[in-house]
């Protein structure tokens, strides 16, 4: 199980972990943008972006046996803020229906968000990488 780490005193973080320790098989997950199963990206909306991408992200995590409860860490990269936090209310539920594990525990892994120029797929708005522990 994945021990979440919240330094005494600090506030608490909204959506994320500030740190999450894990031991088990380390499984990386290259960067996932919102595409469907061949590749190609179909919408230009940036929450179902989102949605597809995380998707991905998780189907390969399933692949190793694991599920959401498994991220440990986990990177976002925008080429927009503006439309990020735009779409932060349709995010928001995404993230609950797809990040819910065994339990139904919503799962919170250590991020980073970074503004980027662009990616390699100009229609991609967003990508996805993250790092999982398959407990043993």
């Amino acid at each position: 199980m994945n021990r979440i780490l919240q330094p005494q005193g600090w506030a608490r973080p909204r959506g994320y972990s500030n740190g999450v320790a894990a031991r088990g098989t380390y499984v990386a997950i290259a960067g996932q943008v919102g595409s469907n199963a061949q590749g190609k990206i179909e919408t230009d909306d940036f929450a179902e972006q989102a949605r597809l991408a995380l998707a991905n992200v998780l189907a390969v995590l399933r692949e190793a046996g694991g599920g959401p409860q498994n991220i440990v860490q986990m990177n976002w990269y925008v080429t927009s803020r503006d439309e990020y936090l735009a779409a932060g209310a349709r995010i928001g539920p995404i993230w609950k229906d797809l990040m819910t594990g065994p339990g139904g525990a919503v799962a919170f892994p250590a991020m980073t968000l970074l503004v980027v120029s662009g990616l390699l797929d100009p229609a991609a708005k967003l990508e996805i990488d993250a790092s999982a522990i398959i407990h043993d």
